[in-house]
C-alpha cells in the first residue's frame, strides 16, 4: 500500500505514494516530503512538500502543503505556500488559501479562493462558485483585465 516513487515529473525528494482501490485511510497525517494519494483519505493532512491526489484518489480532509496537484476529488479547506493545479480530471469542493491557482480546462471548482500574501492587508479580494474554465491561471487578489467595446 505504500511505496517510495522516484519518477519522471515527481517532485524531488522523496514521494510517498499510498494506493489500494480499497484503502481507506483516516486519522492526522504529517507527511515530511511529499505524497500521491490514489486512495481515500480524510482527516487533517500537513504536507512539507507536494500533495498529489492522483486520479484513483479521494481526499477529504483539511490540507497545509507546499504544492499541490489535484487530479482526483478533493473536498476540504487548503492553504497552500506555493502553487496549486486542478488538472481536467480533478474535482476541488472547498476553500483555497494560495497565492497561485490553475484550473485546467475540464478542471471543476466549486469553493472560495483567497491570497495567501494579502491576508493582513484590508478587503483581499475572494472569489466563489462552482469554475468550470478553458485552461487559465488565476493570480489570486488581481482582478481580471476587462476588455473596452460597450
Amino acid at each position: 500500500m505504500f511505496k517510495d516513487n522516484k519518477q519522471n515529473g515527481a517532485p524531488e525528494g522523496q514521494l510517498l505514494t499510498v494506493f489500494g482501490s480499497s484503502a481507506r485511510l483516516e486519522g492526522k497525517f504529517t507527511i515530511a516530503d511529499s505524497i500521491e494519494i490514489e486512495c481515500e483519505v480524510a482527516g487533517e493532512i500537513n504536507v512539507e512538500g507536494k500533495l498529489i491526489v492522483g486520479e484513483n484518489g479521494i481526499v477529504r480532509a483539511n490540507v497545509h502543503t507546499v504544492d499541490a496537484l489535484i487530479q482526483g476529488l478533493y473536498e476540504g479547506d487548503m492553504v497552500a505556500t506555493g502553487d496549486v493545479e486542478i488538472t481536467d480530471t480533478g474535482r476541488v469542493s472547498g476553500n483555497i488559501e494560495t497565492d497561485s491557482l490553475v484550473i485546467s480546462k475540464g478542471g471543476f471548482f466549486n469553493g472560495n479562493i483567497s491570497n495567501r500574501t494579502q491576508q493582513d492587508e484590508v478587503a483581499p479580494e475572494s472569489r466563489s462558485g462552482p469554475v468550470r474554465v478553458e485552461a487559465t491561471e488565476l493570480e489570486v487578489g488581481k482582478k481580471p483585465s476587462s476588455r473596452s467595446g460597450g
